[in-house]
């Protein structure tokens, strides 16, 4: 069986990226933008550093807002409506995960009409077009959504978030600028930043990770755990080391899947509106132990990746214990919480262990799990 990958287009690094949307847009002949970004990136003028260049290039765009943290099936069709009635032919989408999946649903349903119903798209939904044409801007340091497959709607009436992955999602172009991530507050650039890392441990573990995955997630963990300490601290070299450890890992994990960290995380944010890098922050080191078993001698180089010393001189038991303490303290230094106390109501336990047992993510994870182990895994953690 063949390995697929799949990456942007064209995607640019660095401080000043951003000045490159004018010369992309111009380039392709694309006449008229729908700007996808949530409120509060317009209500402190993030939004705004985007639409400035638009403006003075002479390129014309429309606004659209009704974007929710976990973005649900109505913004995404009232974003399908917004696109029309602009005569739009391509989308900006500004900022984290939430900006981007929404621009991605809206894009694929666009471009694939028979897929209007948001629900069919969950899941490896056969759509025959690509996306209209996405810009992406990310201003968190986390999800990746700019160079993955993938994209997270939540259908509120049920209470759960429903994974897409779909190749013909992919923005054609990635302007990843830590200027644009700068004014991220401590608690997001923490909670983000451990979702890229979740992002890189689960995609260097998964039942589908192979070499080429391998050298992705494991530069973005010594990029990440170098960097999200100063990236809390607003340092330069840690936004810049941020955005650059977030990317790398999502060209890897868009390719191979994750495990049940996500498919844990996905019902938090559904039924308690958790933020999912915080979800996925906390459950990350009690699912690292329930795997260990399945994951051959890889914790040693997670925890080499993570900066831990005298690796090859340990036992299993020892390098994969030192894995799981350099996530734990990396969590605890940025200020994430140690367990769901204060999040899980005990009695929902069996609807979330259901929803995470029928989630896209599950059978990505290395070792096969059950509804009854899930339940015990949430359990542990309040």
């Amino acid at each position: 069986m063949a390995n697929r990958f799949v990456l942007n287009e064209t995607s640019y690094h660095g401080a000043g990226a951003i000045a490159e949307i004018a010369t992309e847009a111009k380039g392709r002949g694309f006449t008229k933008a729908l700007v996808c970004s949530d409120p509060d990136l317009i209500k402190f003028g993030v939004t705004k550093k985007v639409t400035d260049i638009l403006d003075e290039a002479g390129l014309a765009y429309e606004i659209y807002s009704n974007i929710k943290p976990n973005p649900t099936i109505e913004n995404v069709q009232s974003g399908v409506e917004a696109f029309k009635a602009a005569g739009a032919d391509y989308l900006i989408a500004i900022g984290g995960g939430s900006s981007m999946d929404t621009a991605k649903g809206i894009g694929i349903v666009i471009a694939n009409p028979d897929f209007a119903d948001i629900r069919s798209l969950e899941g490896a939904a056969p759509t025959k077009n690509k996306s209209i044409p996405i810009f992406a801007v990310p201003t968190t340091a986390g999800t990746a959504a700019e160079v993955t497959i993938n994209y997270v709607i939540t259908d509120a009436e049920k209470n759960r978030k429903m994974v897409c992955v779909d190749p013909k999602d992919i923005p054609v172009v990635a302007f990843v600028d830590p200027d644009m991530m700068s004014s991220m507050p401590k608690g997001l650039t923490a909670a983000t930043g451990m979702d890229a890392l979740t992002h890189a441990i689960e995609g260097y573990i998964t039942a589908g990770a192979w070499e080429l995955s391998d050298m992705f997630h494991l530069k973005a963990i010594e990029i990440i755990s170098r960097s999200l300490r100063g990236a809390v601290d607003n340092t330069p070299e840690g936004r810049e080391g941020m955005a650059l450890g977030q990317y790398v890992a999502g060209m890897g994990f868009s390719n191979v899947g994750l495990g049940i960290v996500h498919s844990m995380a996905h019902p938090l944010g559904a039924l308690y509106d958790t933020p999912h890098g915080v979800a996925n922050a906390i459950i990350l080191p009690t699912v690292m132990e329930y795997n260990a078993e399945a994951t051959g001698e890889k914790y040693r180089e997670i925890a080499r990746a993570m900066g831990v010393e005298g690796v090859d001189d340990m036992s299993q038991e020892e390098y994969r214990k030192a894995a799981i303490d350099a996530v734990k303290q990396l969590s605890a230094d940025v200020g994430i919480p140690a367990d769901l106390k204060d999040i899980v109501k005990p009695e929902d336990i069996p609807f979330l262990a259901q929803s995470a047992y029928d989630d896209a993510c599950r059978p990505g994870n290395p070792k096969e799990t059950s509804v009854e182990d899930i339940t015990k895994l949430y359990e542990s953690l309040i």
